[in-house]
């Protein structure tokens, strides 16, 4: 390896992004073209929400998509191509580059496309180094930037093109990647001191990196709009927490996002999450969920809650017995605080009446 490459690469590893390649192979989804800009953009996107779920809230992540077809010992008819695509929270960069037949053999076709490759994870990590590239004659590598805007990001994330959109505010975490998460899921509209404080007392009890969770869709309504994003997470910014919105409302699809993560719920969400009515009736599918869940890592911790005037707390769940190990309690002297959104929503449409 050439010194300037070298010192390309060092650079790429002392800055504070972290990447993800993709490669093609079992469980991939059969493209419609194998070697095109298209399928290293998908491949790009896939990576790169892989690289969300691995990575703490608020470090830099960056997915590349390679793909290309060089020089074999069978003759091709078409061009000697690849494709490169690596996709940041704000940007896309693709890059496009056309052999000359019968210029090079496969080991310096291999070198000029790694070259590219590089030259891809180099600008999505902020190293600005020149990047030689053995271009040869009228051969030409297209490359193209793309800026996704904060409206953009928000309609991939409603579209399910990306799996979560992280805003992380305050100081940041000196956790690292191998940090259980403490997730508190819930619409926060509005936050409220109770949601601070059971996010404090959960982290109290088990430690952890502190994350709310936000879907933006919902199975009863419609999606959140974009002023509605901001402005919850304009509540997270006030208050110096991190908040990911995601488009996924149910916990067993929270669970394949976050695996390894305690899910903080009151006690009127856990009734649910062990009755066999919210599986379509079926006492097996919910076993099947759950333990799918705790196969991933996950379990909850569960909060009392205030509910027609009872307060409802662990005690008066129904758990079954090989569920016991997924669920733990947080004592009502550690927290309890009997106000809602919902309560808070109504005195404010009455002060305002």
């Amino acid at each position: 390896m050439d010194l300037a490459m070298q010192s390309v690469i060092g650079a790429i590893h002392a800055s504070s992004t972290r990447a993800v390649l993709c490669l093609a192979g079992g469980a991939s989804q059969m493209p419609d073209q194998f070697v095109s800009e298209t399928t290293a953009k998908d491949m790009a996107y896939a990576t790169y929400n892989r690289s969300l779920q691995l990575s703490v809230p608020g470090t830099p992540v960056v997915g590349i998509g390679f793909t290309g077809t060089l020089v074999s010992a069978v003759p091709k008819r078409g061009d000697h191509r690849c494709h490169v695509c690596a996709r940041m929270r704000d940007h896309i960069w693709e890059y496009q580059f056309t052999f000359t037949k019968g210029l090079r053999n496969r080991e310096k076709e291999d070198f000029v496309a790694s070259q590219i490759l590089i030259k891809a994870l180099a600008s999505s990590s902020c190293v600005n180094i020149d990047i030689p590239i053995d271009i040869q004659g009228t051969e030409k590598l297209m490359e193209t930037q793309t800026h996704l805007d904060e409206a953009s990001q928000i309609r991939e994330l409603i579209e399910g093109r990306i799996c979560m959109l992280p805003y992380t505010y305050g100081a940041g975490f000196a956790s690292d990647d191998n940090s259980r998460r403490v997730i508190l899921s819930g619409s926060f509209n509005p936050l409220h001191e109770g949601h601070l404080k059971l996010m404090d007392t959960a982290c109290s009890m088990i430690g952890g990196v502190p994350i709310f969770e936000i879907s933006v869709v919902n199975a009863d309504k419609p999606p959140l709009s974009f002023d509605e994003i901001k402005s919850r997470a304009a509540q997270f910014e006030a208050a110096g927490k991190t908040v990911i919105f995601t488009s996924q409302p149910y916990f067993f699809k929270k669970a394949e996002l976050f695996p390894n993560s305690t899910f903080v719920v009151g006690a009127d969400t856990a009734v649910r999450l062990v009755n066999p009515k919210y599986y379509d009736g079926s006492h097996s599918r919910m076993l099947e969920v759950l333990h799918g869940m705790q196969n991933l890592g996950c379990d909850f911790l569960v909060a009392g809650r205030m509910v027609d005037g009872h307060y409802l707390t662990f005690v008066d769940l129904n758990i079954p017995d090989d569920l016991e190990m997924l669920f733990k309690a947080i004592p009502a002297e550690a927290f309890r605080v009997d106000i809602s959104s919902t309560e808070i929503r109504g005195r404010q449409a009455a002060g305002s009446a």
